[in-house]
């Protein structure tokens, strides 16, 4: 299998050639890896290029995108639930709009947590992947000390370590509780941003379609709009089969004329209704709006928070991009197209306050309104498409950390790792969607529900990160300090505010994220329990042949056998009760097994471990296939 394996000269078998001569085989060299496998294996560090790039971010408009640049046909109508009752409310809003979008995808999401990836791989699980490197704190058995062996997993660290950094990582190693603590953590957010890809079509499409009843409330009733909807979002999940790079390819040029057009309406209301609508950049109307409307202000903020939803997309999609890629999308696009857009809605509404309820579709000339519509229903069905591929990816993550049950990952590209889909996720998915659009049907409901889920994995994010820049960046304490004043802060105020509304919906996703943490930790339980009971029993390699003479015959037959296992050590228990039970062993046995390793990357030569077992005359080897938390 392209291996070499190393042997004592005592150990080299010994042949007779035609004259009766005895001839040694010539010694093998040792290599402890299938370098002909290996050097073939993707993943290699390579520089990419300006064009790559540029055409990453161009796919990234159709993927990451849809739900945070859909979410103008609905922002205004969720804060103004009971209609505006002062002119200046709508300044106040649109500050709050303009300065969250800025705070928290942009400063916080595009400049700092894209910087804390895992290899490329973001979302929760990366976060905690990237802590484990670092510290001994996962309940993964990934850290054995034969995993060592691998150049990399050591890593280097800096010389001066500050004892910040030090006395935390300490405490967090001695302490069972906080090991616990963190995997359940991720765990939660991990079902979270699931049900943010539960929540985000249905509001998506929702929204959309509700453009035919402000235009024919005659025609298209609640149910016709509910049943277009559900309709949609089948059609949208049949299409994930076809592999995120031909989503985004088919997705980002639709989403580019929704960037353009918003952009272009926007400037339009605002030059034609109220160049003034500028004032809002202004954060002192924000002061204002809190003064004149106390615990309603308050309260409004879960409508808010609904400008930012998708935001955590950023992050859980970049392994199906770049970091840079997705930057520039951001900040070249998506964020002037957002900004504009919301100008000119505030300065339609300060001249047409009764008009809230639909504020995007009443917003538009009339001569293109239908144009738009269909532009609109486009846009929000690629809108699902960010948390549904962010979903893929971080269920990939929990896959390799033994957190979920184990489900066909099918890789839909050979250039980037990270585009894959999973057709057992997308089909209940799929199934959810559809029974939570059929039975919230507005969405002022799902709004209320929506909420929850997009800022509880934002503030997990930002718990997780303060360890990263305190363990791993060794970040100065002040910018730690602000860090969590600025944007920690105000997180946890859009939470307690989304939280107010929990028994009108917000319960949902606190629910569905119950459910699979549930399922989630009782794997994780059992998979651990599994690994140390077969590290307890397993059998050393003296054993084996002690193992097979114990039974009462076999018979080796021709052929390969391949016995799985987590181990990558020793042979597994397994092996006896096979071997007494059927007593015929193949001539080759090879115990396979697959580790996940804490560390960035696994070198291309450490990739297969291929090692013969004694004693020699079984013919038994053992094959260990090394990678990095999340890779294929």
């Amino acid at each position: 299998m392209g291996s070499n394996i190393e042997q004592s000269q005592d150990d080299v078998p010994h042949e007779k050639n035609l004259k009766g001569k005895t001839v040694t085989s010539q010694k093998l060299k040792r290599h402890d890896s299938l370098d002909l496998e290996s050097s073939k294996m993707p993943g290699a560090k390579q520089v990419v290029g300006w064009s790559v790039i540029m055409k990453l971010a161009f796919q990234s408009l159709g993927v990451v995108y849809g739900d945070i640049g859909t979410s103008p046909l609905y922002v205004f109508s969720t804060i103004f639930l009971d209609g505006i009752k002062h002119e200046e409310d709508v300044l106040g809003a649109l500050s709050l709009i303009i300065y969250t979008i800025t705070l928290i995808p942009v400063v916080k999401y595009v400049f700092i947590v894209l910087q804390a990836n895992d290899n490329g791989d973001g979302g929760t699980f990366a976060l905690y992947s990237l802590i484990c490197r670092y510290t001994k704190v996962g309940l993964i058995p990934s850290t054995q000390a034969e995993d060592k062996d691998v150049s990399t997993f050591k890593l280097d660290m800096p010389d001066r370590r500050t004892r910040r950094a030090s006395k935390l990582k300490s405490t967090l190693e001695n302490s069972n509780f906080a090991k616990f603590f963190l995997l359940l953590a991720t765990m939660l957010g991990t079902s979270m941003v699931i049900g943010d890809g539960v929540l985000t079509p249905c509001i998506s499409v929702l929204s959309a379609v509700g453009g035919v009843k402000a235009a024919a409330p005659s025609v298209m009733t609640e149910d016709r709009i509910v049943w277009l909807s559900v309709a949609i979002l089948i059609l949208l999940f049949v299409f994930q089969r076809f592999g995120t790079e031909k989503v985004g390819y088919t997705f980002a040029p639709i989403l580019c004329m929704w960037f353009v057009l918003i952009t272009g309406i926007g400037i339009y209301n605002f030059v034609t209704i109220d160049i003034t609508i500028f004032r809002a950049l202004n954060p002192m109307y924000i002061v204002a709006y809190f003064q004149r409307n106390g615990k309603d202000a308050w309260v409004s903020l879960g409508g808010v928070v609904m400008c930012i939803t998708g935001a955590e997309a950023l992050f859980a999609d970049v392994g199906h991009f770049t970091v840079r890629s997705v930057q520039i999308s951001m900040c070249c696009v998506t964020y002037p197209a957002l900004i504009l857009a919301y100008l000119g809605q505030g300065a339609f509404l300060t001249k047409h306050s009764d008009e809230v309820a639909d504020t995007f579709y009443k917003s538009l000339p009339k001569s293109i309104y239908w144009p738009m519509f269909g532009v609109a229903v486009l846009a929000a069905i690629i809108a699902s498409q960010a948390l549904i591929s962010g979903t893929f990816a971080i269920i990939q993550q929990s896959l390799a950390l033994g957190c979920f049950p184990r489900v066909k990952i099918m890789h839909t590209s050979k250039k980037h790792h990270g585009q894959i889909y999973i057709p057992e996720i997308n089909t209940l998915l799929m199934l959810a969607c559809v029974l939570v659009t059929l039975a919230f049907r507005t969405t002022e409901k799902l709004s209320n529900a929506y909420g929850i889920a997009v800022v509880f994995v934002m503030v997990l994010t930002s718990c997780f990160l303060v360890l990263v820049m305190i363990m791993i960046w060794k970040t100065h304490i002040l910018l730690i300090i602000a860090y969590v004043l600025v944007i920690g802060s105000v997180e946890l105020v859009y939470l307690s505010a989304v939280l107010y509304k929990f028994d009108q919906g917000g319960y949902l996703p606190l629910a569905f994220a119950m459910f699979l943490l549930f399922i989630m930790y009782v794997w994780n339980y059992v998979y651990r329990k599994k690994y140390h009971f077969e590290l307890k029993n397993k059998i050393s390699p003296e054993k084996v042949k002690e193992t097979v003479d114990e039974t009462n015959s076999y018979h080796r037959l021709p052929g390969l056998a391949i016995f799985y296992s987590e181990l990558v050590h020793g042979i597994p228990p397994i092996f006896k009760h096979y071997v007494e039970n059927v007593p015929a062993l193949h001539s080759v046995l090879v115990f396979a097994s697959v580790k996940s390793l804490p560390i960035s990357k696994v070198p291309l030569e450490e990739r297969f471990l291929f090692r013969r077992v004694k004693p020699y005359d079984l013919y038994v080897f053992r094959c260990v296939e090394q990678k990095s938390f999340g890779k294929p």
